[in-house]
């Protein structure tokens, strides 16, 4: 019996100092590093392309990356749980100090596709990827970096240093990793095919599934429709006031989603930033008045399209200052 308790502890003493040394691993190794593969791209920057870059920048771009400045500076971004760590977001205006402004067009175009920066360092799920962005439209993100726009011009505003957590340095290794640059161009669908083109703006050029689907922590980016609970709401954000709020459910579930809702109703949420009941929508959702009506149109078709989630959301609306 004493031999078989011996065995037993040293089993667990085993199982102690295997959890400690990964854990000692992860904490100093931080988030991973990869190998880079050179992408020879030259983006002609067109005022055509600078505007459909803007447009796109509006919704992905602006919101993490506009600094004290009201440049592309970068800023703290008070909006990612505190679970993820203390993040800040980087200058992307075209400063060679303290910006991008050495970076190639093929070392940008890496970095939106893989998540991967010129020196191998990749940056976790607080930043979005964008493996399904059609060939025009990143090219046009590029060249909308590259304009006389004035929240693109040089800002030596020094990016702070973030502070990620164990769990996001833990997730860069067991889920979060570096994308695989695609084979071939990607293009953009059929607009006539209103659900595939839905498709490309919601999990593409506007990327609406990370926070209206359930966890950041179960995103897939590579496939998105995988992702857990996709476009089911119940995900976590963190409101301009620092309070806790949790994402709508865009299926078109009757009960839980916006199955009662019409594509006016949708438009005016998108457009307008208002809920169907009048309410206006809570940062950090912003009115997306770029869009056009096609666009509009087809992101309802598709999120009519996807399977219905039953998943109720505690929206707040009482507790939170709006």
């Amino acid at each position: 019996m004493k031999k078989v308790l011996r065995i037993v502890l040293f089993l667990l003493l085993l199982v102690v100092v295997a959890v400690v040394g990964f854990v000692s691993y992860i904490s100093v190794r931080g988030i991973p590093k990869y190998s880079t593969e050179p992408v020879n791209l030259q983006v002609e920057v067109t005022p055509e392309k600078v505007a459909q870059g803007a447009k796109i920048a509006a919704v992905q771009c602006m919101v993490c990356h506009r600094g004290s400045d009201s440049k592309l500076s970068g800023k703290k971004m008070t909006e990612i749980p505190p679970e993820f760590g203390t993040i800040y977001s980087a200058n992307i205006t075209q400063s060679k100090t303290s910006g991008i402004g050495n970076w190639t067009d093929g070392e940008i175009y890496y970095l939106l596709r893989t998540g991967v920066k010129p020196d191998g360092q990749f940056i976790p799920i607080y930043m979005p990827k964008f493996p399904h962005l059609s060939e025009s439209d990143i090219e046009s993100v590029i060249a909308y970096l590259r304009s006389d726009r004035p929240e693109v011009q040089p800002s030596e505003i020094a990016k702070v240093p973030s502070e990620p957590s164990f769990l996001t340095k833990f997730l860069c290794y067991v889920a979060f990793k570096k994308i695989p640059l695609h084979d071939g161009p990607i293009e953009e669908p059929d607009t006539n095919n209103l659900v595939a083109y839905g498709k490309y703006l919601v999990t593409g050029r506007y990327d609406c599934y990370p926070c209206h689907s359930a966890d950041f922590k179960k995103v897939d980016m590579a496939n998105p429709e995988k992702s857990e609970g996709f476009c089911g709401g119940g995900n976590t954000l963190i409101t301009m006031n620092g309070n806790q709020i949790f994402t709508p459910n865009i299926t078109s579930d009757e009960k839980t989603g916006l199955g009662n809702w019409t594509e006016e109703d949708f438009k005016n949420a998108l457009i307008n930033s208002k809920s169907k009941n009048g309410k206006p929508l809570r940062n950090p959702m912003l009115p997306y008045n770029g869009l056009t009506d096609l666009e509009v149109t087809a992101m309802w078709k598709y999120l009519q399209s996807i399977p219905k989630i039953a998943n109720t959301v505690d929206r707040q609306w009482d507790k939170e200052d709006l």
